[in-house]
């Protein structure tokens, strides 16, 4: 049978059928995305500053990391109680542990935060591991230098400070377990600026002390060791103990020094460069008794290490419980309720923006509405129409002082014209009047005069009487 021959139009290589190629729903791509960022990625430790940052009624805080380059959703949520939620603050560098992961609704790569630091102790750590290994370079922590302590130390330096917890602590096991031990105390400050020049100072005085006895020959009052230490706290706190000046005495001391700074987590520049390293005060008084503790007490050192045995185990163990809860909590239920949670959030602020957008669109309408309503008031109209009757008033009485102006100027007119026709004006132009001196008559002819009687001229100026002799 021939084989068929293929059309030109056949695709099918292109182009293979559905169910050759898998085609992914965005909800299982954002899951698979998510499970890679966590089995891959994980828990990790990220620095930046903090912005938008938002607390919800619900407890649980959603803010933005990020620097000069990029930025990083992150949630705490309120379950995670041993992150300190009060160092979270907008604009605030902090350092930051979680775990990456994907929040799907939006599929967004987001940090689930379960612990915060401020980044300045992220700084004094740098601080801390550059001196470290600039002094470990020099040879200040070369094991081969390191002085075994004397197992019968009958008087030691004890460098700290007189009012702390440590002095305390290290005289209350010297007294339980070595009564006998002398020690020589040489106060100073364990905190605060200038507490190392004051250690180092004290590391010093004991040396040049124990040097001053040995020249005199008495080997009663000689130093066997020398313990420098303090109790817990922050590593800002124990900064003293990690500077340089610390560790370059406690190099030169001639005598073995026993370092015992904070607790058993806490490690200093001084442990290092120290011959010998405690835990905490209490374990370096022990460790410096051990010899005269263990020679009265040798029948109980059993009972110690199965105890201390006992403790290592357990604590192997609650590392490995710790691994097993850690793995525990990746798939706990509380994360889904935790996702839940995070969307009724989102819910809660948009059902909330909603609100204040119809509030604002309500408030207009009514604002529109009150302005309408102002525009066809009577109080608006009647104000509008006194308005124009107060401008028709003052063109009116405007009007009437125009007019009176205008008859005031007639009037001075006319009053000119009747003072140029009046006997004052005729008198100043030379002439004069004749009146009879008794009656006042005025004389217009001379045949009104008799002979003797007594005539009044008046003139401009004056007046003349004068007798008629005719």
């Amino acid at each position: 049978m021939p084989k068929p021959v293929k059309s030109q139009w056949d695709f099918g290589e292109l182009f293979p059928p559905e169910q050759i190629r898998k085609v992914l729903s965005v909800s299982e791509l954002t899951w698979q995305i998510k499970r890679l960022l966590e089995q891959q990625v994980g828990e990790v430790w990220v620095t930046g500053e903090v912005t938008n940052l938002r607390l919800q009624s619900s407890g649980h805080i959603y803010f933005t990391l990020k620097d000069a380059g990029a930025q990083l959703t992150c949630v705490l949520f309120r379950g995670e109680t041993q992150a300190d939620r009060a160092l979270l603050q907008d604009g605030r560098k902090v350092n930051l542990r979680g775990e990456v992961t994907v929040y799907e609704p939006r599929g967004q790569y987001q940090l689930r935060v379960t612990k915060v630091e401020l980044q300045g102790i992220g700084a004094l750590q740098a601080a801390f591991e550059k001196l470290k290994q600039r002094l470990k370079a020099e040879g200040l922590f070369a094991p081969e230098r390191k002085r075994p302590l004397p197992r019968y130390p009958q008087r030691i330096g004890l460098v700290t400070s007189p009012t702390g917890a440590a002095i305390r602590d290290v005289l209350h096991v010297i007294e339980r377990r070595n009564p006998a031990l002398e020690i020589v105390l040489a106060p100073c400050r364990v905190q605060g600026e200038g507490a190392a020049v004051e250690i180092a100072a004290a590391v010093r005085l004991l040396n040049e002390f124990n040097a001053a006895q040995l020249a005199f020959g008495d080997r009663g009052l000689a130093i066997d060791l020398i313990l420098v230490t303090r109790g817990g706290g922050s590593l800002e706190d124990l900064w003293a103990f990690n500077e340089e000046v610390v560790a370059r005495a406690i190099f030169e001391s001639a005598l073995p020094v026993v370092s015992a700074i904070g607790h058993e987590i806490d490690f200093t520049i001084s442990d290092f460069v120290a011959d010998v390293r405690a835990a905490t005060p209490s374990a370096a008084a022990e460790i410096i008794t051990e010899g005269v503790f263990a020679s009265g007490q040798f029948l109980s050192e059993a009972p110690g290490r199965l105890r201390q045995s006992a403790l290592q185990q357990m604590e192997d163990k609650r590392y490995v419980l710790t691994e097993i809860t850690e793995r525990l909590a990746r798939v706990h239920p509380r994360r889904r309720l935790n996702d839940w949670g995070q969307r009724l959030d989102e819910a809660q602020t948009s059902l909330l923006r909603c609100v204040r957008q119809g509030a604002r669109q309500q408030r207009q309408t009514w604002h529109n509405l009150a302005e309408r309503l102002v525009r066809v008031r009577p109080a608006a109209l009647l104000k509008q129409k006194r308005e124009v009757l107060q401008q028709a008033e003052q063109r009116l009485r405007e009007r009437a002082r125009q007019r009176l102006e205008d008859r005031r100027g007639q009037l001075d007119t006319l009053e000119v014209r009747l003072r140029l026709l009046g006997p004052e004006q005729v008198l100043a132009r030379g002439y004069s009047i004749t009146t009879d001196a008794a009656s006042g008559q005025v004389l217009r002819a001379a045949a009104e005069v008799k002979a003797g009687q007594r005539l009044k001229t008046r003139l401009k100026t004056g007046e003349v009487f004068s007798k008629v002799e005719k």
